[in-house]
């Protein structure tokens, strides 16, 4: 039993060896189409019967309807291309808002479609803020300094936006950046149009501009220095201590103003010419002294000029007299006798006695002086001290000017008001001009 056994297990491992040996040799040469076709049949098989008429699924059952239904494609390629649709949705519609915005940003900026109204946008000099920079030639070398002022864009959107003149202030705001803006705006009154637009706007808020509001003011004979800016102030046309700043310390550059008196305010007096002048309302307020002074050097003619250096004056000799003739005078008549009353007393060496230039430093009292302020240890009071008071005490009109360097040759050392007839007599010795004074009720 045993022998066959081992005659059984011989033949297997033969067997076993033929077919490795056959394979090794299948595989080392190609496969014939008629041996692909054959393993390839039984998969045809399942699909149509051995006469090729009746086709079957891949179970093997019989054709249903579904099986003749068109192969659908993957999830995954229906998925990409639905996000291929919204990606090219979503780009359609940042391009139509972005296109929106920049018609919008286009419209504002160049003033487009708006209706046609004119208002006025008032930038006050607070916004305002000045600094000193250096200056430079083309070669880079530095040639000096100057003043530069900022204005307050935030400030000045917003006003323009509530006048309805733009509509978004931070376009506005870095329109004006790129151009300086901040730097070519100046303080004032402005009448802007609707149909402007950003570049028209800043060039209409400053000085001489088509936009700017201008006022007229009359400055009549007589008035102070201090009268004077609180009228400018109460025009709008500047700040009066601004103004009072300004006379103090900035550099006019005018041969009748003394370097010594640089720094008060009072080395002015006298020489703001009284004239009716034309003012851009919130204007610098050293421009607007200019106008005063620029008028007075054009007043003060060749042949004025002249006359002074003949009988050896000076210019502020000549506005101080001048001031207290223009205080003094009741018309035009008397301003050349009072002259020569000035002049009379001046030479005896007699205090003038006029009561005017003591009212100087009050120039909130009415009436005549009291006899407190007459009693007031100051240069201003001609009873106590003689000679020309520091400085004039008003600024005085041509007439005036010219009867100073003009005046009547008299003997007259007195003068006083006739309360009936409203105009001065004049007296040669003090028992006259006291008889006279007790019978007026001043």
């Amino acid at each position: 039993m045993a022998q066959e056994y081992d005659k059984i297990d011989e033949v297997f491992r033969t067997a076993q060896a033929r077919n490795r040996k056959k394979s090794r040799s299948s595989a080392r040469r190609p496969k014939s189409s008629r041996e692909k076709r054959g393993n390839l049949s039984g998969v045809d098989r399942l699909l149509i019967d051995e006469t090729g008429e009746q086709a079957y699924n891949y179970t093997g059952d019989e054709a249903s309807e579904r099986d003749y239904r068109p192969i659908r494609q993957s999830h995954e390629y229906r998925s990409g291309c639905l996000g291929g649709i919204m990606y090219f949705v979503f780009i359609i519609c940042v391009g139509v808002v972005l296109a929106c915005l920049t018609w919008m940003a286009a419209s504002d900026m160049l003033a487009l479609n708006k209706t046609p109204y004119t208002t006025t946008v008032t930038l006050p000099m607070s916004i305002f803020t000045s600094e000193t920079v250096d200056t430079f030639d083309d070669n880079g070398v530095k040639t000096g300094t100057k003043r530069v002022t900022h204005a307050d864009m935030d400030y000045v959107s917003g006003t323009l936006k509530e006048a309805g003149l733009i509509e978004y202030r931070w376009l506005f705001e870095l329109f004006g950046r790129f151009s300086h803006a901040d730097t070519k705006i100046k303080p004032g009154e402005y009448e802007l149009r609707s149909t402007f637009d950003y570049r028209a706007l800043v060039q209409n808020m400053r000085p001489g501009s088509g936009g700017a509001v201008t006022v007229s003011v009359t400055f009549p004979e007589g008035y102070s220095m201090r009268q004077t800016f609180l009228l400018l102030e109460e025009k709008g046309v500047a700040n009066y201590d601004d103004l009072m700043s300004a006379a103090a310390s900035y550099g006019f550059n005018y041969d009748f103003l003394s370097e010594e008196d640089a720094g008060q305010a009072n080395r002015l007096e006298g020489f703001l010419f009284p004239d009716t002048y034309e003012f851009y309302v919130g204007m610098q307020a050293s421009s607007a002294i200019n106008k005063f002074l620029e008028n007075f050097h054009y007043r003060m003619t060749a042949e004025l000029v002249q006359r002074m250096e003949e009988r050896n004056q000076s210019i502020k000799e000549v506005i101080t007299i001048a001031s207290m003739i223009e205080k003094e005078a009741a018309n035009d008549a008397e301003r050349g006798t009072i002259a020569s009353v000035i002049y009379n007393r001046l030479r005896a060496g007699m205090p003038l006695g006029i009561d005017a230039t003591t009212l100087y430093l009050y120039p909130d009292h009415e009436g005549a002086p009291t006899a407190s302020m007459l009693e007031e240890d100051s240069p201003y009071n001609t009873r106590l001290y003689t000679g020309l008071t520091p400085t004039p005490i008003c600024n005085p009109g041509l007439t005036s000017i010219r009867a100073t360097l003009y005046p009547e040759n008299t003997n007259f050392y007195y003068y006083a008001l006739d309360t009936e007839t409203g105009t001065h007599r004049f007296f040669t010795n003090a028992y006259e001009f006291n008889n006279f004074v007790a019978t007026q009720s001043y």
